[in-house]
């Protein structure tokens, strides 16, 4: 008799899906069983190598090309992912972007272009999740970062989006406790992916990118965690902030 998977007949969404963490965290899903629709702009090469994986896995799985900023955009995902797979029952926003830029060379342009996808997604697609989720199974998961606790130079944009993340987690954790459902952050260190290597030094970094251990984390790292929030076992945690970064944050 084959075992029943953590995360079998459960549908997960995923931004970001194609490509570095979020494309692991898709694999992942799926590994436990989970059927996944994986976002990215638009189809390219690392979305078809996303779903070839997961097909060798023997699961389902669909991307759906969307800027997620856009709330119609955003409408037309839930849609399809709800008439594919009936709907939605996690939820992972590991879309975002990485400029840096000193304050003074930040235009309203690229804030805005880094605070919509980053912070205004998350918040477009819980919104259009939630009503799609079964009572006692639903799951936000927003994978944030070290860099909400500690800050960092020329990253004024992507800090106070991430930041931002944890405190709409908190809120929605509240908001939709008596829903059953949970509603939680990660906020990972120095990941050793393909986006890491193209960004490239800080300027003035205040800390560095050592960890604790040493080295950095791997997309798995990060993976694993959402699995384990995604799954039965993580039920009971909600409104939290799961640091999965080396040891980099010691705060509460």
């Amino acid at each position: 008799m084959n075992a029943i998977l953590p995360l079998s007949g459960r549908t997960a969404l995923i931004t970001g899906g194609t490509r570095n963490i979020g494309k692991g965290v898709a694999i992942h899903l799926a590994r436990l069983g989970a059927n996944v629709c994986i976002n990215s702009r638009q189809k390219d090469a690392d979305s078809e190598k996303t779903l070839a994986l997961i097909a060798e896995l023997n699961g389902k799985a669909f991307h759906f090309p969307a800027n997620i900023a856009d709330e119609d955009n955003v409408k037309q995902m839930v849609k399809q992912t709800v008439a594919q797979f009936g709907g939605v029952d996690i939820f992972v926003h590991s879309a975002g972007i990485r400029r840096v830029n000193s304050l003074l060379e930040t235009s309203l342009k690229e804030w805005r272009e880094v605070m919509g996808t980053n912070l205004d997604a998350a918040f477009l697609c819980s919104k259009a999740v939630v009503p799609h989720m079964k009572p006692k199974m639903g799951r936000l998961i927003y994978v944030s970062g070290v860099s909400a606790f500690r800050g960092s130079s020329h990253r004024a944009h992507v800090v106070a989006s991430k930041a931002g993340l944890v405190g709409l987690a908190r809120s929605l954790a509240i908001e939709l406790g008596e829903q059953q459902i949970t509603v939680n952050c990660i906020a990972p260190g120095p990941i050793d992916t393909v986006r890491a290597h193209e960004t490239g030094n800080i300027p003035h970094h205040p800390y560095g990118m050592e960890t604790m251990l040493g080295h950095k984390g791997d997309a798995h790292d990060i993976a694993a965690m959402v699995g384990f929030l995604a799954s039965d076992e993580g039920k009971f945690i909600t409104g939290q902030v799961m640091h999965v970064n080396g040891g980099m944050h010691f705060g509460s």
